[in-house]
């Protein structure tokens, strides 16, 4: 059934179209999807490169989709016909391509003064490395957020494409738009452009860290600081199965929970006594190695002391707190994070299964009333 038949979630009403691309982009979409966004996805002929299976490809779900080709004539009016009537755009080529292909934000906001025009790039839209090509293991090299990551005698650990892609990227653009939206329609305020690029929102990302350096209780070196593996009470631990453990017991309290509940709270210096702290991560280690990680789990199980299993992707949905919370459901024939956050009033579900590239054209073409989509030369 059509998103703009179903409703739900706080997003109801609001018209995105996404010019189809990679990463940060479709996550993006994906989430104001989520949130109860009719999303119009306008997929390229032939596909793009680094492309999911369509059937698999989660950034798609509850979007539809349209195949337009931006680089002809009846293409480029189609899609601007899609802009009239949407809310958001959202576009995540390199600076110039999209005013190259004709739909850019003096083009789309001429007919359409009140849209937002989100634009999510990884260097930002201006700057010395603007037109530079890139993925977000480069970005968050460049913004320190991976260098304080990693053992110090090592190279910095990158967590997959999370850190920069998603949160300094997808997450700072979402944020965006829907400001820019409550300006438009809440604020009585004009549309604009939403300049959303991973460098900035990576560095963002490290306010508090920056604080802490210039505070001088951080320092600017590796595995050397409270929240980096510098402590040995927050880090990971190697069990006897060769899993691990995460300790994250920063509080004295927490603290107090955990030694104990390792047996080590006679046998090591106090945790004040920083010269001390690698004999006391070497206690912790040894401890740790004794026994396998759910032999670990199930001695923390009900205390405070900020100890958790680490578990790879496939065993997250089956942990008993996740599986409480449904944070994970079955749609489609995968498993897959359910929307986040939560709302009381308006509660938001998965719409849909991945979109297959045009499979909505007809049902689109009828719902936004743009008939030129339905020109067999598009």
């Amino acid at each position: 059934m059509a998103k703009a038949q179903q409703g739900g979630g706080p997003l109801s009403g609001v018209r995105v179209v996404e010019l189809a691309g990679i990463g940060p982009g479709p996550f993006a979409a994906m989430l104001l999807a989520d949130l109860g966004a009719d999303v119009v996805r306008i997929d390229r002929p032939g596909g793009g490169a680094l492309t999911i299976d369509p059937p698999h490809d989660i950034t798609n779900r509850g979007k539809r989709s349209v195949v337009v080709d931006l680089k002809t004539a009846e293409g480029r009016e189609a899609a601007l016909q899609l802009v009239d009537r949407a809310h958001v755009l959202i576009e995540g080529y390199r600076p110039g391509v999209a005013e190259r292909l004709g739909v850019g934000p003096e083009v789309c906001m001429g007919r359409n003064p009140s849209l937002v025009y989100g634009r999510m790039t990884g260097w930002g839209q201006d700057g010395p490395l603007a037109e530079r090509a890139g993925h977000d293991i480069g970005y968050i090299a460049l913004t320190g957020a991976l260098g304080i990551s990693g053992p110090a005698d090592g190279p910095p650990a990158f967590p997959a494409n999370l850190l920069g892609d998603f949160a300094g990227g997808s997450l700072y653009l979402v944020v965006g738009v829907l400001a820019a939206l409550r300006h438009a329609e809440g604020g009585g305020g004009p549309g604009q452009v939403v300049d959303a690029a991973i460098v900035d929102g990576a560095s963002h990302l490290t306010s508090i860290l920056h604080g802490m350096l210039a505070s001088g209780v951080w320092q600017d070196r590796r595995e050397a600081n409270l929240l980096d593996g510098g402590a040995p009470f927050y880090g990971t631990y190697r069990t006897a199965d060769g899993a691990y453990m995460a300790v994250g017991a920063l509080e004295p309290a927490f603290y107090a929970e955990f030694v104990r509940l390792l047996g080590l709270e006679h046998e090591v210096p106090p945790r004040e006594d920083v010269a001390g702290w690698g004999e006391l991560k070497r206690a912790i280690a040894e401890r740790f190695a004794v026994r396998t990680r759910e032999e670990w789990t199930e001695v923390f199980a009900e205390s405070d002391a900020c100890v958790a299993p680490v578990l790879s992707l496939a065993e997250a949905p089956e942990h008993p707190h996740l599986k409480a919370r449904r944070t994970f459901v079955e749609r489609a024939g995968m498993v897959q994070p359910a929307p986040a956050p939560r709302f009381s009033a308006t509660p938001t579900e998965i719409d849909g299964r991945p979109a297959e590239p045009g499979e909505h054209t007809r049902e689109v073409a009828a719902d936004w009333q743009i008939p030129a989509l339905l020109n067999e030369t598009l």
